[in-house]
């Protein structure tokens, strides 16, 4: 899955608990977007018409936001270039994401989707130069044992190419978190993602156009809620980052597992591999280590900075 940029909770009174609520629901939409595209693909819906539904519908949304908020001039910028490079590897992550629910078990994908933070923690350490220590080193290691046991590449319970995939999605949201870091120093947050969307709709029309849009009018109307549930998503994910931290919010993401579990068993009438549940709980508790280990490093800078 692609990542939100990260809105820096300033102007509104933080209300955690209400944040919370919030991110249960962008959780839901996710999980209900995942869903969406495992079924369209199933009715012979091409992947590259619900990457162009997913981010052509953010455009007007988005802007149209801005426009009744006032601020449209957020989405000034002196950094087209950036905003252009994230739009490359933003658009290679989603297509990761997008086929890892298509080609895995929903709650297999969604657990593998969980890695990312400790993807993170490792990028951050070779690109950025960063200190690591020994907590999200420890969780690191977790995670990918984790990693390991849900993908069961001995058993093969889990088809090796999805696990792959889902891998390699992770790893792009932990790549585009990193660009998104950079961005969000000079640039608005909406206006990152309205950027994104700009920059890569034309392409994936460009690609839809090889592919049959002769669909029913129930295809329609799953691309339709795909698309809505897209941006209820990434509305929800923004606001829930202006009512709460982080830290506090983000153990909502991983109730996705659970509705992940009970669309794979309602919609698709499957259960995850048993592996799921011995590693799960792994990539779950390292990223959980990984959140809270950066919020206390956050306090103990800041408190060096005010010193």
């Amino acid at each position: 899955m692609a990542p939100s940029a990260n809105l820096q909770p300033s102007g509104p009174q933080q209300r955690p608990l209400f944040a919370l609520m919030v991110r249960l629901g962008a959780a839901i939409c996710l999980a209900t977007m995942f869903m969406l595209i495992k079924l369209g693909d199933q009715r012979g819906i091409d992947l590259p018409q619900m990457l162009f539904i997913r981010q052509f519908a953010t455009v007007p949304v988005l802007l149209g936001w801005l426009l009744l908020c006032g601020r449209i001039t957020d989405m000034r910028s002196d950094r087209i270039g950036s905003h252009a490079a994230r739009a490359i590897t933003g658009s290679v992550g989603m297509v990761l994401n997008f086929l890892a629910p298509i080609l895995l078990p929903l709650a297999v994908a969604t657990t593998l989707g969980f890695t990312a933070p400790i993807f993170a923690v490792v990028l951050s350490y070779f690109v950025l130069r960063d200190h690591v220590g020994p907590w999200r080193w420890t969780a690191t290691a977790l995670g990918f044992a984790g990693i390991v046991i849900v993908a069961d590449p001995f058993a093969a319970s889990v088809p090796l190419l999805g696990a792959a995939v889902g891998i390699g999605g992770a790893f792009m949201v932990a790549l585009i978190s990193l660009q998104i870091r950079d961005l969000t120093r000079t640039e608005n947050s909406i206006a990152i993602v309205t950027w994104f969307a700009i920059f890569a709709s034309p392409f994936l029309f460009v690609a839809s156009l090889f592919t049959s849009w002769d669909l029913s009018a129930v295809d329609w109307t799953i691309l339709i809620c795909l698309g809505i549930s897209g941006i209820a998503a990434q509305m929800l994910l923004t606001t829930s980052l202006r009512l709460g931290s982080v830290a506090s919010v983000i153990i909502m993401d991983y109730s996705m597992l659970l509705w992940a579990t009970f669309y794979g068993w309602a919609v698709f009438d499957a259960w995850p591999p048993f592996t799921l549940w011995l590693g799960a709980p792994l990539v779950i508790l390292a990223g959980t280590i990984i959140v809270w280990r950066e919020r206390v490093l956050a306090k103990e800078n800041a408190s060096r900075t005010m010193a």
